[in-house]
């Protein structure tokens, strides 16, 4: 359900973001009729710049798959985001590590799960696929394949994430704020993570997705989320559409939520429909848990028409196409 009040708190995060942007933020409502190709959409506030880079490569005609490598690689580069790439959180023994996975239009994916100590982990996993014979590389060994392909190994821990989880450490208590790219970050054991999943449609009308995460702050060593898991963190099928994930990732693998989203549209559901079932199937299997955590869906099909639902409010979305520049979309939620 969305009222004025959550209309006016999502209002206030974009005009923070607007101050830093030419553009001004527009609300609009979560589904949109068939849009003008090429378009790109991404999860939560900092998809707006990341939608920015994606937009370059679009609007020369380029490749989708480029397009969401570029755009994703924005958030991963942000030493102030610490749910995304190279200035994540660490884990509870103190080793950051990343997860990301990458899907074109003729269905080729690549993954990489708990790589440390390479900055760009959504690069690395266009690498697995497409010079390699697999879909997913893990821990050293993807680590290793990164460093022959000539990425730069590099102590990823900041001094600032390293205070934050110094501090974690003197109650080692996991307790996540729901949606904490919207909150400030707070000492002690609010942490949360999140993720940016992006889907592009480029002027030829191919769909390609990319979803790259630090994973939940202070987790168990090894621990991997949705985001590198292709059909769970993203999964995109160009005859219908493509679909990414965000929040608590262990509810998103139990129900292949990103592949469900599209075999729904597949169906003939709507994006924001298909999104608004699959956060159902999750409440429906676990209502207890599902009242206490944060699962988001983000779609497109391939008539460029997209829609988002959440099972809590403060889900956002941000889309760019060549009428709309740094559209802040909040998306509807079952609370």
């Amino acid at each position: 359900m969305y009222n004025r009040r959550k209309f006016i708190k999502l209002s206030a995060a974009g005009a923070s973001l607007a101050a830093l942007s030419p553009s001004k933020f527009v609300q609009a409502a979560a589904t949109a009729p068939a849009a003008q190709l090429p378009i790109v959409i991404s999860t939560w506030d900092f998809g707006v710049f990341a939608n920015k880079e994606a937009w370059k490569t679009l609007e020369k005609g380029g490749r989708a798959l480029d397009a969401v490598e570029a755009g994703v690689r924005i958030p991963e580069a942000d030493m102030k985001n610490h749910t995304v790439g190279r200035a994540g959180y660490p884990d509870r023994d103190g080793h950051v590590s990343l997860d990301a996975c990458i899907m074109d239009e003729f269905g080729n994916c690549g993954s990489v799960a708990a790589i440390e100590h390479i900055a760009h982990p959504i690069s690395v996993a266009r690498l697995v696929m497409e010079k390699t014979p697999h879909v997913m590389l893990v821990g050293e060994g993807a680590t290793q394949f990164a460093v022959e392909q000539g990425f730069k190994y590099e102590e990823l821990l900041t001094p600032e994430s390293e205070k934050a989880w110094k501090e974690w450490l003197k109650t080692a208590k996991y307790s996540p704020v729901m949606n904490i790219e919207n909150k400030q970050h707070t000492p002690g054991n609010k942490y949360n993570h999140d993720t940016i999943g992006m889907l592009a449609i480029d002027a030829k009308g191919n769909i390609s997705g990319a979803c790259t995460t630090s994973g939940m702050a202070f987790k168990l060593h090894g621990r991997v989320g949705d985001s590198p898991i292709i059909g769970a963190g993203l999964y995109v099928d160009n005859e219908v559409g493509g679909a990414t994930s965000t929040g608590v990732g262990e509810e998103v693998i139990r129900n292949v939520g990103s592949f469900l989203v599209v075999e729904l549209m597949r169906q003939g559901l709507s994006p924001e429909d298909a999104c608004k079932e699959a956060v159902k199937r999750i409440i429906k299997k676990k209502p207890d848990t599902a009242k206490n955590i944060q699962v988001g869906f983000l779609a497109i099909n391939k008539k460029g028409e997209y829609g988002a639902f959440a099972i809590q409010p403060g889900f956002s979305f941000a889309v760019c196409n060549a009428e709309k520049q740094d559209l802040l979309v909040p998306g509807k939620s079952f609370y």
